[in-house]
């Protein structure tokens, strides 16, 4: 296995753990190979692979987080999560509709709504498209499985770099119930609960619902509200009918919202243009404090999320193979209101909106039963329609703030030549708006084939079919009136040439140079269809074998595969390649720009080497993996919008592994953790800090080579029925810079630690006390250049540390 390990390996401290527990794992299944199974872990029952398998078992790179989990460390939301998962990364951004997820490094689809993300992100076996439709307060959780590498042969759609999994609990038939109150630091507020029982003998329900408040912890120096506060609730009912024993239905209907000031933006790096926000009274956060939690915007942001969605599952027993049907349909609305100049002066605003109707509907038969060989066959179809926009506007200040950066000379006789009204340029309201419309249809068929070549030696063949269609319209409005200047051949302004004021003509690079918003040449139209169409046939092969009932060891070679991505943003632009074509068919606007329309279609392949181990105390597993992304789609927020490109290929090899251990009856410890090398085999055209670069030999940003995850829990039980439980959890992700076209002194290293303990009575109370970043760690989410402000950068730095006490009522 060592040919699979990255260099770092031998050199780091982390390599070192992996070894001793390697070691440990070595002489144990020695020592422990005739264990009697009633002696070992609890098993772990997952779905990864669409059956109800033991996780030592199924040899698949999957990590699980438990309820048990979830609740002790106080995990609200999926952004929470990856204190338990070092292969997960996730990371809201600019709005709370925003959140980016990786596995492995791998992920994107973070702010730009035309790309969904690498990682597919289930729930209840309903595929949810968008991250605002996956943020909430977890429900009432039975766990979540993180798969990591493609998983398109049986998740189908998007699921190029992995698959968060999550699994609710069903209703019961006998009365069940709790209510749960939560106060915390910023006046946090939380209230849940949830009841269940049966409404006849065969037909069962569940209601679960909470609201979670919370004051901004970052405040305005200008006298506006706080940001980065809470203000969120959900409601979510199921019903679970089985006239049989063979027949099983279960329906889900939920709806959250969401209103919320979003998100918390530090100056890093003050440049020259801080001078004239200054000079004309405006107030920018001092660059030397990011972590001061202040902000300095002219309006209060506005974040609002509803969504929704109803699903029915239908299970059928036959007696040698199981049908499964799962229908849903979902809404998602959401609309936003930000400073997007990140500074009092009145100079940019930004308003969206986005509106998302999604239809999915999986097949699937199994076969059941103990067979030497087993087989599975599914089809699913996926629907979606996309309505997004957003119109940026100039401000009260936009063209004083030209003026101080040297302009105030120039404008005037500009207008005055062409009869313009004073302060025309730049005036106040004036706007460029952007309208989207997707319709995205989907189907894909996908098999999988088990067979017992021995009765130590099993092997899996998984083969999908996908076929992704996409028709993308956009709609333009542009007032600005600078923009009708022409700097593609003959200049002109208002179809008057240039050239008849000569004075003028030095003036035009200038001119030029502060059209950072050219119109937008709208489609489809005689040269872009606004079309794409991809197909693929992507395939899994896994040989597992159990070495004893306590050690299983697996190969993986699969592939994914992600359809084409549409650059829906503002900075949408016709390939430079059309410009010819553009030309000859007349559809060259004033200034026209070029850049991309969409990102063609990721495809990923990974090999993986495992060993997964049980034993009476411990329980260690461990992958090295090879995985690659051809054409990985790329997107970075240049100022304006996003620069969407397919990176030529992308790949890390690595080690991820996790393991518990079970001290003495009352300590448990559990380390996980993951290596990584990742590199941009080839990357031409990628948005550097100056311009494109290419990035080929070099490491993506913002992906650390090493991360960890450490906890120890100490458990206690009295005489007289109480027990409880002391816990301590370390989340580490070594530095790295966060995008390419920010300063590289701008990175990100993570070291938090976690705390929470609680005590459970025999009568169902129960109390808990947390905090979250206990030691008040501080690093950056992600950065950016923020628009017209050369020589600037922001970045989102993380939360502070957050505690509160809870006290609830189980029965």
């Amino acid at each position: 296995m060592s040919q699979y390990l990255p260099k770092q390996f031998k050199t780091k401290p982390l390599a070192l753990l992996v070894a001793m527990s390697l070691g440990f794992m070595s002489n144990s299944a020695l020592a422990q190979e005739e264990a009697d199974a009633e002696e070992e872990f609890e098993t772990i029952v997952i779905t990864a692979s669409k059956r109800s398998t033991g996780l030592q078992e199924t040899p698949i790179a999957v990590t699980v987080a438990s309820a048990k989990d979830i609740l002790q460390t106080k995990v609200l939301d999926m952004g929470d999560l990856q204190s338990l998962v070092p292969t997960l990364r996730v990371t809201p951004l600019q709005r709370s509709t925003n959140t980016n997820f990786s596995i492995r490094g791998f992920g994107n689809g973070t702010n730009n709504t035309g790309i969904e993300p690498s990682v597919g992100v289930f729930i209840d076996g309903v595929y949810r498209s968008r991250a605002a439709a996956q943020i909430g307060d977890l429900p009432r959780l039975q766990q979540i499985e993180i798969l990591s590498g493609p998983q398109s042969t049986l998740f189908g759609k998007n699921a190029s770099a992995g698959v968060i999994n999550v699994r609710t609990q069903a209703p019961s038939f006998n009365l069940e119930g709790k209510i749960e109150a939560t106060l915390g630091n910023y006046n946090q507020q939380i209230l849940k609960g949830f009841v269940t029982n049966a409404i006849t003998d065969d037909l069962a329900f569940s209601l679960s619902g909470g609201m979670n408040t919370r004051d901004g912890y970052t405040k305005s120096v200008v006298g506006l509200g706080d940001i980065n506060d809470r203000d969120r609730w959900n409601l979510r009912g199921q019903f679970l009918y089985e006239p049989t024993e063979d027949v099983t239905f279960r329906f889900i209907a939920d709806y959250s919202e969401i209103d919320e000031s979003c998100c918390t933006v530090a100056d890093v790096i003050n440049g020259p243009t801080t001078a004239a926000v200054q000079a004309l009274g405006g107030v920018v956060l001092d660059a030397a404090e990011p972590f001061g939690f202040e902000s300095a915007l002219n309006i209060d942001p506005t974040n609002k999320i509803e969504d929704g969605g109803i699903s029915l599952q239908i299970d059928v027993d036959y007696d040698t193979f199981a049908f499964t049907s799962i229908t849903a349909m979902r809404n998602n609305k959401s609309k936003y209101l930000s400073d997007v100049d990140y500074t009092s002066l009145d100079i940019l605003t930004e308003e969206g909106h986005t509106d998302i109707d999604t239809f999915t509907q999986e097949f699937r038969l199994t076969s059941t039963g103990d067979n030497a060989f087993d087989w599975m066959v599914g089809g699913f179809y996926f629907n979606e329609t996309v309505d997004t926009g957003d119109t940026l506007f100039y401000g009260t200040g936009t063209r004083n703030f030209f003026n101080v950066l040297g302009f105030g000379a120039l404008f005037p006789g500009v207008e005055g030549i062409y009869g313009l009204a004073p302060n025309s340029f730049f005036a106040a309201d004036q706007y460029i708006n952007s309208e989207f419309m997707q319709d995205n249809e989907s189907y894909s068929l996908f098999v999988s084939l088990d067979y017992d070549l021995s009765d130590a030696l099993s092997a899996t063949l998984g083969i999908s079919y996908t076929n992704d269609e996409k028709e993308v319209t956009i709609e333009s409005d542009n007032t600005e009136i600078l923009s009708s200047i022409d700097f593609t051949s003959t200049p002109t302004i208002l179809g008057i040439p240039l050239t008849q004021f000569p004075p003028l003509a030095p003036f035009v690079p200038t001119l030029q140079s502060v059209q950072f918003l050219p119109p937008q040449l709208i489609f489809p139209n005689s040269l872009e269809s606004g079309k794409s169409s991809d197909s693929k046939t992507t395939w899994s092969l896994r040989l597992a074998y159990e070495v004893n009932k306590n050690v299983n060891v697996f190969a993986t070679a699969a592939t994914g595969f992600k359809g084409t991505s549409w650059n829906l943003s503002r900075d949408t632009r016709p390939f430079p390649g059309d410009q010819a074509a553009l030309a000859a068919a007349g559809l060259l606007l004033a200034n026209q720009s070029y850049g991309t329309r969409f990102a063609g279609p990721e495809e990923s392949e990974v090999y993986e080497l495992g060993i997964k181990t049980r034993f009476r105390n411990a329980a260690i597993n461990l992958t090295a993996f090879d995985q690659t992304i051809k054409g990985f789609q790329s997107s970075t927020f240049v100022g304006t919008g996003f620069v969407l490109a397919n990176a030529g290929q992308q790949s890390t090899k690595g080690v991820e592994f996790d393991s518990t251990f079970n001290v003495s009856d009352s300590v448990d410890i559990t380390i996980a953790g993951m290596l990584l090398d990742p590199v941009y085999d080839s990357f031409i055209g990628a948005s550097g800090l100056n311009g494109p670069v290419d990035l080929s030999g070099e490491k993506p940003l913002g992906i650390s080579e090493r991360t960890l995850n450490a906890g120890i829990t100490y458990n206690f039980e009295f005489d007289n029925g109480m027990f409880g439980y002391i816990r301590t959890d370390y989340q580490y992700e070594s530095e790295v810079g966060l995008v390419a076209n920010v300063p590289p002194e701008i990175t990100r290293a993570v070291s938090t630690i976690n705390a929470s303990a609680g005590l459970t009575m025999e009568n169902g109370v129960s109390f808990q006390i947390y905090v979250r970043n206990l030691n008040n760690d501080e690093y950056y989410l992600s950065a950016f250049p923020p628009p017209i402000q050369s020589g600037s950068f922001n970045a989102y730095p993380n939360q502070p540390r957050l505690f509160g006490a809870s006290v609830s009522y189980e029965f």
